[in-house]
C-alpha cells in the first residue's frame, strides 16, 4: 500500500561542474554513497550551462577555477538564465577567495548553500545534502 499523503520524493538532481575528471569522479562516488541522488557531471562549463535548463538540478556544485569560463563567470551566466537551485562552490584556492566568490554568488541572487575546500570530504557533502533536503 502506498502512502498517498507522503509520496516518495524524487532523488535530488545534482550537477557537478569541474574541469578535473578525477575530481568529478571522486565527487560522484562520494555522493553515490550518500543515498538516492541523480548526479550528472560536466567537465566543460559551457556544456554545463547548456545542461542547466534541461536537467534543472536541485543542487549545483561548481569549481571556481576552470579554463575558458571560470566559476564566477559560470555562476553569473547561471543566474542570468534564472537558475533557481542551490549552489555550492568548490575550490582549492584559499578561504579569502572562496569568501569573495560566496559574496559575488549571493549578489547575483543565487541561493548559496556554502563553499567547500578541495578535496571535499564525504561529511561536508552529507551536511550540505541535509541542508538542501530541508529546503526542497
Amino acid at each position: 500500500m502506498t502512502d498517498t499523503l507522503h509520496p516518495p520524493s524524487p532523488p535530488l538532481r545534482i550537477l557537478l561542474v569541474d574541469d578535473d575528471p578525477f575530481m568529478l569522479s571522486m565527487l560522484a562516488d562520494m555522493l553515490e554513497d550518500l543515498g538516492q541522488l541523480n548526479v550528472r557531471s560536466e567537465s566543460d562549463a559551457r556544456q554545463a550551462l547548456l545542461a542547466l535548463p534541461q536537467y534543472r538540478p536541485d543542487l549545483l556544485i561548481c569549481d571556481l577555477s576552470m579554463p575558458e569560463l571560470d566559476g564566477i563567470e559560470f555562476l553569473h551566466k547561471a543566474a542570468d538564465s534564472h537558475f533557481g537551485g542551490a549552489v555550492v562552490l568548490l575550490s582549492g584556492m584559499d578561504a579569502s577567495v572562496r569568501q569573495a566568490a560566496d559574496t559575488l554568488a549571493r549578489a547575483h541572487g543565487l541561493r548559496l548553500l556554502g563553499t567547500l575546500a578541495k578535496p571535499a570530504s564525504p561529511a561536508a557533502l552529507a551536511e550540505l545534502l541535509a541542508k538542501i533536503r530541508g529546503q526542497v
